[in-house]
């Protein structure tokens, strides 16, 4: 509450209904400040450990083509083993040309995740972008020991 000494008549003090807002202005350049320096360091790196996922399953086609990388950093397209560099002709034949079609990619629970990104840049190279990664569901994960079935 402010007072104003001007134009008092007999002994009265008028009160002035204006609000100082520097004290406010000052609070808020500090709360910014604040906030601009806090922000950067709320974002930090972290490990993580990526669990089983419990999304609802999407529709499987009639004949899906599985891509396997396996423990040892081999392929199979299906059930047949692929060398890398033969990774699109094999493709090809199997899709006959078609690439939009759907590949399911799994991986072995020990292939770490460069190098599967490094046969997800085969797939792309080859010209195949559709690309649907498999895993196993929350609950199919402990009633199967962890092995994955087609």
């Amino acid at each position: 509450m402010g007072v104003s000494l001007k134009d008092s008549h007999d002994d009265e003090i008028a009160e002035v209904s204006e609000i100082n807002v520097t004290p406010f202005i000052d609070v808020i350049l500090v709360l910014l400040i604040i906030f601009m320096v806090a922000a950067p360091l709320s974002t930090v790196d972290v490990s993580v450990d990526l669990p089983s996922s419990n999304a609802q399953p999407q529709q499987r086609p009639d004949e899906p083509l599985f891509l396997t990388v396996k423990g040892d950093l081999s392929l199979a397209l299906g059930n047949e083993a692929v060398e890398k560099g033969a990774l699109a002709t094999a493709l090809d034949q199997r899709t006959r040309g078609d690439r939009d079609q759907r590949i399911f990619l799994r991986a072995d629970k020990s292939v770490a995740y460069g190098d599967l990104m490094d046969t997800m840049n085969l797939l792309r190279h080859a010209g195949y972008l559709k690309i649907a990664l498999v895993g196993l569901e929350a609950g199919q994960a402990a009633s199967q020991g962890g092995a994955a079935q087609p």
